[in-house]
């Protein structure tokens, strides 16, 4: 069975080590972060995903997973070599590499025996090709480059990875597509074989697509409620229709977040560009998410009639259910903006309150989303955590201070709120 050694233990990096593990490969993790991999050899997950500490955990004490601050100890032995390390944004838009690019020097350093060597992270168009001419300068012995793009959810990563709706790989033919094709055999799913730059490009189509399907349906809402149609019903009715699907990203909200949608919309644009070709349609998705989370802000100061002064609750500062990143989260960009405009803010995120304590500092966060409502002036609903769904609009009305609610996430009917004699502003309702 082959050896794996993954390059990175951040978000994509850390579930794919674990996963391999669990699936009974022998992995090394590198990463340069001390403390962090400290942490991990005694099972601790510097990341929050459902699952993964206990998979960490089982997979240290069989001996399948090790972590290393040493490149040279970390990829001796390996068969196959993943590069996950980050490709964030720069101001511009377009997809920082250097990271990736000193990944691979350090990798041509050190490698010992012919790898496979995969690119895990979401990199531009043509960064396989980079990759090899680094390799080329500083290994000793072959190599060949494999783009394999991952198709993570947070919340749902470990099930994403052991039981994936595809995987694709951009790979040579060859010794590493028959390397590939091990690698995979025990995961029971359609494989797409393509070349590297497709496989690239696979993977910002795809999360560009789904952006494009939320800006969508955000920009249908804002025409529902002009019209009197409800927003939740018309995509359930599009979502009967197999050409689109009943798994269609079609749920109103206040816009797109996380660490993939944003950036990857971003970096399309800008490989476009490089090549002097315009994606409009990629422009005005961006321009719509951004107008949704100004709509958000709009029905708060409409029911509150002014900020200054007023006390807003917020239920939820993560950008999804079941994780604390909030990285582009439009909850995160809501309290920036009632801050800015002089409201006092209490938040409650059964999972992100450390991390919102470190971004906002200056507001309060409590651990009683119920009791946090006493002489709230608003609620405002950003994540659709599922405990939130438990709580009736009676408990609601029973602890809060004006009967104002802002839905960014329609957990709530309208016509329900008001009939217990809300102030209620749904997503398209």
């Amino acid at each position: 069975m082959k050896r794996i050694s993954v390059m990175g233990t951040g978000y994509v990096g850390l579930v794919t080590g674990v996963c391999f593990a669990e699936l009974g490969y022998e992995v090394s993790c590198v990463d340069i972060d001390k403390q962090k991999i400290e942490d991990l050899k005694k099972g601790i997950s510097p990341i929050y995903e459902p699952g993964i500490e206990t998979l960490l955990v089982k997979n240290i004490k069989k001996g399948r997973i090790k972590f290393f601050n040493n490149t040279e100890e970390g990829i001796a032995h390996a068969d196959v070599i993943f590069i996950a390390v980050g490709t964030p944004s720069k101001k511009d838009g377009t997809v920082e590499t250097k990271y990736i690019e000193r990944a691979a020097e350090e990798i041509g350093r050190n490698m010992r025996k012919y790898a496979v060597v995969i690119n895990k992270s979401t990199v531009p168009v043509g960064t396989g090709e980079r990759v090899a001419k680094i390799l080329e300068k500083h290994a000793k012995v072959k190599f060949d480059v494999v783009s394999n793009p991952e198709f993570l959810r947070e919340g749902q990563a470990i099930s994403d990875f052991l039981k994936p709706d595809r995987v694709v790989i951009g790979v040579p033919l060859g010794r590493a597509k028959k390397i590939m094709q091990e690698l995979y055999s025990l995961i029971k799913t359609e494989i797409l074989f393509t070349d590297v730059r497709t496989a690239e490009m696979i993977k910002y189509a795809s999360n560009a697509y789904l952006a494009v399907s939320i800006s969508f349906i955000n920009s249908l809402s804002e025409l529902c409620e002009k019209i009197g149609a409800n927003v939740d019903e018309v995509a359930l009715g599009m979502k009967l229709d197999q050409r689109i699907g009943k798994r269609a990203f079609l749920n109103a909200g206040p816009g797109y977040g996380g660490s993939c949608f944003p950036k990857d919309v971003k970096g399309l644009i800008s490989t476009a560009r490089k090549y002097d070709t315009e994606l409009p349609l990629l422009n005005v998705t961006e321009e719509i998410n951004k107008r949704q989370g100004d709509r958000v802000l709009a029905k708060v100061v409409g029911l509150v009639k002014g900020l200054h002064g007023k006390k807003v609750a917020v239920w939820g500062l993560a950008f999804k259910p079941e994780t604390d990143d909030l990285r582009e989260s439009p909850a995160v960009r809501l309290v920036e903006d009632l801050l800015s405009a002089g409201a006092e803010v209490v938040c409650f995120d059964p999972v992100a309150e450390a991390n919102g304590r470190q971004l906002f500092p200056q507001i309060t966060f409590s651990n009683n989303s119920l009791g946090m409502l006493k002489d709230a002036d608003c609620l405002v609903i950003m994540t659709e955590w599922k405990q939130f769904r438990e709580i009736t609009l009676l408990q609601i009305k029973k602890n809060i201070g004006r009967a104002n609610i802002v839905d960014a996430r329609n957990i709530y009917k309208k016509a329900e709120a008001e009939a217990l004699g809300f102030h209620y502003e749904g997503i398209g309702q």
